[in-house]
């Protein structure tokens, strides 16, 4: 990752203990409303949003407003705040919201930071296991107090992988079915979690050898895509270029066997042309 200029380490690391401060809340208001009725509404046919995304959104982007009037702000639910300075939030207030509401226990808070468009804090919190993801650049990634690094699988063959189904999948034929059918046939196992950020938080810790996906969202991916770089391991675009947020077809991995994951999605490309 290239230098980070114009900001005082202290200042990035004090933006990282603000987002830590405000996932955890975040994430206990996540548990509180687990058990409550839900309020479901549709933002497409398979996207859904519950009130406790809505809430979770709530709490976060007044919580950075007022400790930082001069950010920007891009959140999942439709939140925003032009910035007067270079630095954004990109927020994820509720990742695995189909999960939550079927309350199956997998679902994060994600909050990434960008300063002129370039990934500078990342924080996924899972409440359901009380794990605390965290990176800054140059710094590591860290679960809870502990350093973590990618895996050091060097076979595809041998590796697991994680990847999620574009909300789209209905009504575009590039809907990750060829992908998936690929992939299958050359690896140990595939693993379909439902929530991106927590995808990316588990391929920086080990959990997972590589995961891809298309169509995702900034806030889908921003605070994971750090964590991966500082653990070790490697991101790019489908094809192997920078990643592009706004694109969001990711691919990461331990870096180790990178280069057969993208050999992987070219055949399947090749084949549908």
């Amino acid at each position: 990752m290239p230098e980070i200029r114009s900001i005082n380490k202290s200042d990035i690391e004090a933006y990282e203990k603000a987002a830590v401060e405000i996932a955890i809340r975040a994430g206990n208001l996540l548990q509180e409303k687990r058990n409550e009725e839900r309020e479901i509404d549709y933002k497409g046919e398979a996207d859904l949003v519950t009130d406790a995304d809505t809430a979770s959104e709530k709490m976060i982007t007044e919580f950075i407003s007022q400790r930082f009037p001069d950010h920007g702000i891009v959140a999942e639910e439709g939140s925003e705040k032009d910035a007067t300075s270079d630095f954004s939030w990109i927020i994820d207030p509720l990742d695995g919201t189909t999960n939550y509401a079927h309350n199956f226990p997998v679902y994060c808070v994600s909050i990434g930071m960008l300063y002129q468009d370039q990934v500078i804090l990342g924080v996924i919190y899972n409440p359901i296991l009380d794990e605390l993801f965290r990176a800054i650049p140059g710094e590591g990634a860290y679960l809870n107090d502990r350093l973590i690094k990618v895996s050091k699988e060097n076979r595809l063959s041998n590796s697991l992988l994680a990847t999620g189904f574009p909300y789209d999948k209905n009504e575009s034929d590039r809907d990750n079915v060829g992908y998936f059918a690929a992939f299958t046939k050359g690896i140990r196992g595939i693993r379909r979690l439902g929530s991106a950020a927590l995808d990316l938080a588990y391929v920086a810790c080990g959990r997972l050898d590589g995961f891809w996906e298309l169509k995702l969202k900034p806030w889908d991916i921003a605070a994971g895509i750090l964590m991966v770089k500082e653990a070790g391991g490697q991101i790019s675009g489908f094809s192997g270029e920078i990643l592009d947020l706004q694109k969001g077809d990711v691919v990461a991995s331990n870096g180790v066997i990178h280069s057969d994951m993208l050999e992987t999605i070219k055949s399947v490309d090749e084949r549908s042309k």
